[in-house]
């Protein structure tokens, strides 16, 4: 039986460990009487970027740590020229990704090509050339190239640099907690302002800021995570100061999901008990194939003699409500904007298919066509769209931007992984690697039911989760052929 290599990272490790805080206060003292000086905020953050890029340099998974544990407290902020960033995580993206490559490119003797010739990283690579070639056919190539980009570090950093740190026990606490402690900071804090507003379905819509871009993220968010929490409970002793750190806050994000008036987070959560249920079972296969001919039989009904004009809306009663229960009542009667708006979008991407099924119109560029296949039965007071959204499916928009081939192949990636969860849950006798396989695969589980209703991958509090997931489920597996050899 082979024990993993101790990748942990420790201050001692550093024998000019205290030299370099020295070095540090003179730099922060420099700054502070530079930007004072020159009225340039931006000098401040000089002494931590270098104290951040030496320590990538000498020990890149206390930045990765450092990474997870400022997702949550992330905030989006515009930039000129029309671009936006998510500061500060990333930033730490970038830093990780240019550190990642060159410790790969120094060190690749020492990568397990076990990580990289896996099942689901073979599949990754595939979806991840797809998305190069219809870059080059990219109805706008220089926008699919900054998805492309975009794409490549959130795949460096959360999964291959992941794929290296996240190697068992300890490694999964550290990313518990690292991500526990700010996301309860941040979840209280959106309570507080939303207790002030009476907890209204109105309120929900602006208290998230400056955190969560919308209350769906905020819901999405807490949801995929609460199957870490729950798992990563029973590694502490039941009654114990930590455990019930833990369950508090758990009760806590529940809380915080049903406050947040989020449909799907509703429906996702209640559907991964029926995941963990389908995993035990064995009827993965059962339920992906069924799921595939299901959403291709409803797809081929409604587009038969124009059958999906039967669900266009009342532009005058499919408005805004301001009560949770008249918006469940909407919804039932399809008269509720926020759905009516995805089915706006949702016939507009399937005549865009039609026009470009191989190739689709480049990664990145929905937002830039669809209004010239819209149907006006559809429209509702929003459909002007200022905020620039997507189509509220993840699905059908890889179909759009990267043709029927795309939607394949992510497909199949998205159930390489659950596939292979499942069989390693059958096969991993270690209870500490089946707990962490669990948690990772109900994750990620969740994270694609919510992407039926919402586009959500390319996001930094969720996206690097989709990535990160997949990395531990590799790595459970890479650990039960050690175990077992």
């Amino acid at each position: 039986m082979r024990t993993a290599p101790d990748r942990t990272w420790r201050l001692s490790d550093n024998p000019y460990g205290y030299g370099l805080f020295a070095a540090l206060g003179v730099l922060t003292v420099g700054a502070v009487a530079a930007a004072t000086a020159t009225t340039e905020m931006w000098i401040l953050g000089v002494p931590f970027g270098l104290l951040l890029f030496g320590l990538a340099i000498r020990q890149f998974n206390a930045v990765f740590f450092i990474l997870i544990a400022s997702l949550p407290l992330s905030v989006e902020m515009e930039l000129p020229g029309g671009l936006a960033t998510d500061l500060v995580s990333e930033p730490l993206m970038w830093l990780l990704t240019l550190v990642s490559i060159i410790w790969y490119a120094r060190h690749w003797p020492e990568v397990s090509l076990r990580m990289v010739l896996h099942p689901i990283a073979l599949a990754l690579w595939f979806h991840l050339a797809w998305i190069s070639i219809t870059m080059i056919t990219s109805e706008m190539p220089m926008v699919s190239f900054k998805y492309l980009l975009a794409k490549g570090w959130y795949v460096i950093v959360f999964f291959l640099l992941a794929g290296w740190v996240m190697h068992g026990k300890r490694p999964f606490l550290t990313l518990l907690w690292a991500f526990f402690i700010p996301l309860i900071i941040t979840v209280s804090i959106v309570l507080v302002r939303h207790a002030m507003e009476g907890f209204t379905f109105e309120g929900s819509n602006y208290v998230m800021g400056p955190f969560y871009r919308n209350h769906v993220i905020y819901a999405c968010v807490q949801a995929i995570f609460l199957p870490f929490i729950w798992f990563g409970a029973s590694f502490y002793p039941r009654w114990s100061f930590k455990w019930w750190v833990l369950v508090a806050g758990m009760l806590l994000l529940l809380v915080g999901i049903n406050f947040a008036y989020t449909r799907a987070a509703y429906v996702a959560l209640v559907a991964a008990f029926g995941v963990y249920w389908v995993i035990r079972w064995r009827l993965m296969k059962v339920v992906l194939v069924t799921t595939a001919i299901g959403f291709m039989a409803f797809y081929v009904v409604l587009s038969q003699r124009d059958n999906w004009l039967l669900f266009a809306p009342d532009f005058e009663r499919t408005i805004t409500h301001s009560r949770f229960d008249n918006l469940l009542e909407a919804t039932t009667k399809l008269e509720d904007i926020s759905t009516m708006e995805r089915v706006y979008r949702w016939v507009a991407a399937s005549y865009m298919v039609e026009d470009k099924p191989l190739t689709g119109f480049g990664p990145g560029t929905f937002y830039f066509f669809y209004k010239n296949y819209t149907v006006s039965s559809f429209k509702t007071y929003v459909s002007d769209n200022p905020e620039r959204s997507g189509i509220h499916n993840y699905f059908l928009m890889t179909t759009v931007e990267q043709g029927l081939p795309g939607l394949v192949i992510f497909f199949l990636l998205v159930a390489t992984v659950l596939l292979t969860g499942e069989h390693l849950y059958h096969r991993i006798s270690d209870p500490d690697d089946r707990r962490i396989l669990l948690a990772a695969v109900l994750s990620f589980a969740l994270i694609n039911l919510l992407m039926l209703m919402n586009d959500l991958v390319e996001t930094d509090k969720i996206g690097s989760f989709f990535f990160m997931t997949m990395a531990m489920i590799i790595q459970c597996g890479i650990r039960n052929r050690q175990n077992t050899e």
